[in-house]
């Protein structure tokens, strides 16, 4: 895995891709079943802070110290700084029983993913679950971005710390199984069906 940018947190304002993934990601979770999380690629804590308002037990990394010094803000003693190229988590967390980890919109600016879907697994508990959102691509999303000539400003390579890997369902689901996960349900984000902004697939531990 590669780090990924400081974005240069400002605020505790909800996060761009929570706009429009908020809603559908937390209907995949369950205070009953859903009991210790993790958020890897936290950002600026907006999605932990809104978990722990509704009752949720999480937690969030970051490799930007400027993010989780905001997010802690809220809500103290639940943010640690975490370099996402190495393989363990902050010793904070160590003792922690993680039964499902969140990370959105991380996985398409790594460098590694394999490595760092085996972190996630490592980090899991026994039938842990997973949660990503990534970018969504496929087929006719693509076809139109082809069409309108839109790759170069989609895929800008003039974006430092921009994405670095395109997934469909069907790649990013191959991946998770091939590290035993299997996938339990899918949902896209945003826009219309099949020109999605994003996608969050859910994958439980086997």
């Amino acid at each position: 895995m590669s780090d990924y940018r400081d974005y240069q947190y400002q605020d505790n304002a909800i996060m761009h891709n929570l706009i429009y993934t908020l809603r559908p990601l937390l209907k995949m979770l369950d205070k009953d079943k859903n009991r210790c999380i993790l958020d890897l690629g936290c950002g600026n804590g907006y999605l932990v802070n809104h978990l722990i308002s509704l009752g949720y037990n999480a937690y969030g990394t970051d490799a930007s110290e400027q993010g989780i010094a905001i997010a802690a803000e809220g809500n103290p003693g639940r943010f640690f700084v975490q370099d996402l190229s190495n393989n363990e988590l902050p010793p904070e967390l160590q003792g922690l029983q993680f039964d499902t980890i969140i990370s959105t919109e991380v996985i398409e600016h790594l460098y590694d993913p394999e490595k760092f879907i085996d972190f996630c697994k490592q980090a899991l508990i026994a039938n842990g679950e997973l949660i990503i959102s990534t970018p969504y691509h496929g087929y006719l999303k693509n076809l139109l971005l082809s069409i309108t000539n839109r790759w170069d400003e989609h895929m800008s390579p003039l974006w430092l710390g921009g994405h670095i890997k395109m997934w469909s369902a069907k790649t990013l689901g191959s991946l998770l199984s091939g590290k035993g996960f299997t996938v339990t349900q899918f949902e896209g984000c945003g826009r219309i069906p099949y020109l999605w902004m994003s996608m969050i697939i859910k994958a439980r531990l086997n």
